[in-house]
C-alpha cells in the first residue's frame, strides 16, 4: 500500500457487479484501484477524502451519446462529469465523426455533425480518418474518457453520398472504410435506420457491415428502423442481422414510441429476452425520460433528404411537394418518419438558428404565423436543416419497466450541450439515482449502478472499466444518495445536477464538492490498444 495516492474513507461502496453495498475504504494507486476494504491504511503523502454517508461507486459509463465534436469546443464541458459519467461512447445511431474521405463527404455530412451548434464548425469540419479524429480528440483533450463506434450513415455518406440506391462498388467501399476503422480502434458499428441515409438500407447492406464488426469482435448498435408502430419488425429486422453474423448486438434507446404505442414496453422486452434464449447476445440502453430528442428533419419523410440539403430545401420550397411529404408522412410506415408520433404542441425546438424560438413547439410557431402545423415545420427546417427538437414520445410507465429491465444499461443519447438540448444531457444519472432509485423505487440502488457500470461496460466492450475492484481503472463517482437529483426542464435543461460530491477520473479528481476542477483529464480509448495518459493542458 505504499505506493497509494488516495483513500476514499468510510463510504458506502456499491461495486458495479450488483452486489450489496458495503462500508469500505477505496485506496487508489496512480491510474488504478489498489484496495477495497474495511480499515486501508493510508501513507504519508496520500490524499484522504472522508466520504463517510455517501456511496462511493465506478465511474459512470454512458452507454450511448452524441458528444462527439464535445471536445473541439473551446472550454471545457464537465456536463457529464458533473453526473459522475467518466466515460462516453460517441458515435451512435450511424453518425459518427469520421471516417469523411473528401470534401463533398463533409458538406454532406455537415446537417448531422453538430458542429455548427458547438461552435466548431470553421475549424473542425475537414476530411479525416478514424484515426485522425481520435487523435484530434486526444490532442484537444476530452474532458471524460470517449469511446466510439464507427457509424454506417457516415460510411455511406462517405462511399455513396446521399444517394438512395447504393452506385456499384460502394457496399464494397464501406466495408472497407468499417474495417479501417476497426483497426484504427473503433468499438463498435452503429446504425441509424430512421436517419438518411441509414434508412435507405436494406437488410442485406446492414449485414455486410455488422459482419465486418462481427470478425472483430465488436457489437453492433442500432437505432432501429422503426420503435413505434414497426417495433416487433424492427426487432426481428436487427435479430435477424444477429443471427446471419454473429455480431453481438445493442437496441439503442429502448422505448415504445408514438401515441398509439403507449403499452408495448413488454413486448418489446420480451422480444430480447426470447433472443438471447436463442443465443443472440443483445443487451439494450435507455433513459429515464418520456421525451426524445433528434433532428427536425426526423419528422419528414426519409425521401425527402435523398440528394442532400440542397435536394431537401429545393423539394421543402415547392408547395405541391410539400405537400405530397404530407401525406405520406400522414400515411405512416417504414421511411415516413416521425411526424404522427408526436404532435405538433408536443415539438419544442431545442437548437435552431433563430435562437428566439428555442423551447418553443411547432404549434406555438404555427399559430404564430398564422399557418398550419405542417408547413410551419418545414418552414423551420428550411430557415435550418440542422435544427434539433425535444419531443413527446413514451408513457411514463414504459420507461419505468424498461428502466427496471436487467438487460437494460444507462445512456442518456444527449447531444452537444448549447441552446436547450435535451435536460437528459445534463441530468440523465443524478434523475435515474434520484428520481428513480430514492423516490419511486423502480430500481434498487445496486442494480441502478450496475446498469450504470458493468452491464455497458460488458455489453460494449471496454476493458478496465465498470467495476470498483483492485486492478481495475481509478474512475469513480462518489454521490449522496439523499440529494442527487437534476431540476432540469425543456426550457432550463442546463440546470445543475446535484448530490454528485467527487468524480475521480483515471486516479484524478476533476470534480471536488460538487465543483469542476476545470482540468480536461480524459483519455481517449482505442479498442484493442493500451491506454495513454490523459495530456496536460489543451490544444490550441
Amino acid at each position: 500500500m505504499t505506493d497509494v495516492t488516495l483513500v476514499l474513507r468510510g463510504g458506502t461502496v456499491v461495486d458495479g457487479t450488483g452486489a450489496e453495498p458495503v462500508v469500505a475504504d477505496v485506496a487508489l494507486t496512480g491510474d488504478r484501484v489498489a484496495a477495497v476494504g474495511p480499515g486501508l491504511g493510508a501513507p504519508a503523502g496520500a490524499r484522504v477524502l472522508d466520504v463517510r454517508g455517501l456511496v462511493v461507486a465506478p465511474g459512470f459509463v454512458d452507454a450511448h451519446t452524441h458528444s462527439d465534436v464535445v471536445p473541439f469546443m473551446a472550454e471545457p464541458q464537465p456536463f457529464k462529469v458533473l453526473q459522475g459519467v467518466t466515460t462516453e461512447v460517441v458515435g451512435n445511431c450511424g453518425n459518427s465523426a469520421a471516417p469523411l474521405v473528401d470534401e463533398r463527404a463533409v458538406e454532406l455530412h455537415r446537417p448531422i455533425s453538430s458542429t455548427v451548434a458547438a461552435g466548431v464548425d470553421g475549424h473542425w469540419n475537414q476530411p479525416r480518418t478514424f484515426a485522425e479524429y481520435l487523435d484530434a480528440v486526444e490532442r484537444y483533450g476530452p474532458t471524460n474518457h470517449v469511446a466510439s463506434l464507427v457509424g454506417h450513415s457516415t460510411l455511406r455518406i462517405s462511399a455513396n453520398g446521399m444517394a438512395e440506391r447504393l452506385a456499384p462498388g460502394a457496399l464494397d467501399r464501406m466495408v472497407a472504410l468499417a474495417e479501417d476503422a476497426f483497426v484504427d480502434g473503433a468499438f463498435g458499428l452503429s446504425s441509424g435506420l430512421i436517419y438518411a441515409p441509414g434508412v435507405y438500407a436494406d437488410t442485406d447492406e446492414v449485414a455486410a457491415l455488422a459482419a465486418v464488426a462481427a470478425r472483430w469482435g465488436r457489437p453492433y448498435a442500432t437505432h432501429m428502423r422503426d420503435e413505434g408502430d414497426g417495433l416487433a419488425d424492427s426487432l426481428a429486422e436487427t435479430f435477424d442481422v444477429a443471427r446471419r453474423t454473429g455480431v453481438r448486438v445493442q437496441v439503442s434507446h429502448c422505448k415504445a414510441a408514438g401515441r398509439r404505442n403507449h403499452g408495448r414496453a413488454g413486448e418489446l422486452l420480451a422480444a430480447l429476452r426470447a433472443a438471447r434464449a436463442e443465443g443472440v447476445d443483445v443487451h439494450g440502453d435507455a433513459y429515464p425520460y418520456t421525451t426524445g430528442e433528434s433532428f427536425l428533419t426526423a419528422l419528414l419523410p426519409a425521401e425527402a433528404q435523398v440528394g442532400g440539403r440542397g435536394a431537401l430545401v429545393a423539394r421543402l420550397s415547392d408547395p405541391a411537394t410539400r405537400a405530397a411529404l404530407r401525406d405520406r408522412a400522414l400515411a405512416g410506415g417504414p421511411g415516413a418518419g416521425s411526424w404522427t408520433q408526436t404532435t405538433p404542441g408536443g415539438v419544442l425546438l431545442s437548437m435552431h438558428a433563430e435562437t428566439a424560438l428555442l423551447g418553443r413547439s411547432v404549434a406555438d410557431v404555427a399559430a404564430g404565423r398564422g399557418l398550419d402545423p405542417w408547413d410551419a415545420l418545414c418552414d423551420l427546417v428550411l430557415a435550418d436543416p440542422g435544427a434539433m427538437m425535444v419531443y413527446e414520445l413514451m408513457a411514463e410507465a414504459d420507461v419505468r419497466e424498461i428502466l427496471a429491465d436487467p438487460l437494460v444499461a444507462i445512456g442518456s443519447d444527449n447531444s452537444v450541450p448549447v441552446g436547450n438540448a435535451h435536460q437528459r444531457g445534463w441530468g440523465c444519472f443524478p434523475t435515474v439515482l434520484g428520481r428513480y432509485v430514492r423516490d419511486l423505487g423502480v430500481l434498487d440502488l445496486p442494480e441502478a449502478i450496475r446498469s450504470m457500470t458493468s452491464l455497458a461496460v460488458d455489453a460494449l466492450g471496454l476493458p478496465g472499466r465498470g467495476r470498483l475492484l483492485p486492478g481495475f481503472v481509478a474512475d469513480v463517482a462518489v454521490v449522496d444518495p439523499a440529494t442527487v437529483g437534476h431540476a432540469g426542464t425543456p426550457q432550463r435543461p442546463w440546470e445543475r445536477p446535484t448530490g454528485v460530491r467527487y468524480t475521480v477520473l483515471a486516479g484524478r479528481v476533476v470534480v471536488e464538492d460538487g465543483e469542476f476542477t476545470g482540468v480536461r483529464a480524459g483519455r481517449v480509448l482505442r479498442a484493442g490498444r493500451p491506454e495513454r495518459p490523459a495530456r496536460q493542458g489543451v490544444a490550441a
